[in-house]
């Protein structure tokens, strides 16, 4: 008995070695002396795709968000359908996901002045980084040194990425599956800060609310209400767009947790983090609404957190010299 507790005992610490080894591998400085201009490179690249599509932002966000929740932060999503590679693009999860081409852009001009250095998946952590900034949020240290899936995870896709339309609790148990705690949750959730959704993500809390005729979620504003159906009249088509937030749409900054308070979170999973009763969130909401601050470092520490989901480092994995496909 006292050798089989030893044993265990001894798994234990190995495990928690290797992966305490594995985030080890992820640092600041990994390109300093391989490719030191690497997030130069990427934010003359986004400084212009600004210019041209000021969502591009959010979209850059959610590609790094969609690509950790499913089977870790590999770029697994940026894979093109291939022999012997179902893409994860084609899930309904990922339909509207979009900002491939901008990434494409940034690893393009970075194989120019560094090939076959930095990863698709570490562009994808940098691009999400400068993009808060140009936004008008807060930048923080990029841990660098992922290497690149050599598969999609299609089937992973549906199982890892929260949805608009769960049940808090399951949305909250796909942040604990990773590692993240009620902090990233409602941090990376304030992302929703910029960008926008589409109609049919939010008409079910407009008309028919738990398969009531006429009825709407109790926890929206009742102006707010009247806007929305405005914009997304019942029985009409889905796919307008719609600020995530409606105070500040393109500028990264706290207004999106009061907008939370006030009953003007457009999703539902946005608004159950306050109107969730006895939820840890809500206090975390307050805190994050009374100070910018407080929320711009959370946020950074989650987004580091987010990046240290099972990535591939060492020997694993490999660099891809196009996102779209392996080597």
């Amino acid at each position: 008995m006292n050798t089989l507790i030893f044993q265990l005992i001894a798994a234990a610490l190995f495990l928690a070695a290797a992966f305490e080894g594995s985030n080890a591998q992820l640092s600041a400085t990994f390109y300093a002396t391989t490719c030191p201009n690497v997030s130069n490179v990427a934010r003359s690249i986004l400084e212009e795709a600004q210019k041209n599509d000021v969502r591009i932002g959010a979209k850059l966000i959610r590609l790094h968000f969609h690509d950790c929740f499913v089977n870790g932060c590999d770029a697994s999503l940026l894979l093109d359908n291939a022999d012997g590679i179902e893409t994860e693009k084609d899930e309904p999860q990922n339909a509207s996901v979009d900002g491939y081409g901008v990434v494409d852009d940034i690893k393009t001009a970075l194989e120019n002045v560094c090939p076959g250095v930095v990863s698709c998946s570490d562009i994808l952590a940098i691009a999400a980084q400068i993009s808060v900034s140009l936004d008008g949020g807060q930048t923080w240290e990029v841990q660098m040194g992922r290497r690149d899936s050599r598969t999609a995870h299609k089937a992973a896709v549906a199982a890892g990425l929260p949805s608009p339309f769960e049940p808090f609790e399951a949305v909250r148990r796909k942040f604990t599956n990773v590692g993240l705690d009620s902090t990233d949750l409602v941090a990376l959730s304030g992302a929703h800060t910029i960008g926008r959704a589409q109609c049919f993500t939010f008409t079910q809390r407009l008309y028919n609310f738990n398969n009531i005729s006429g009825n709407a979620d109790p926890s929206l504003d009742p102006t707010y209400l009247e806007t929305l159906r405005q914009a997304c009249p019942e029985n009409v088509g889905g796919n307008a767009l719609n600020n995530l937030d409606p105070t500040t749409p393109n500028g990264f900054d706290n207004n999106y947790f009061t907008n939370l308070q006030n009953k003007r979170g457009l999703l539902q999973s946005d608004q159950d983090l306050f109107s969730t009763n006895g939820s840890d969130t809500v206090a975390i909401v307050n805190r994050f609404a009374n100070s910018q601050s407080d929320f711009f470092d959370s946020f950074g520490q989650s987004m580091i957190n987010m990046g240290n989901i099972s990535p591939l480092t060492g020997t694993n994995g490999e660099i891809r010299t196009d996102c779209k496909r392996v080597n």
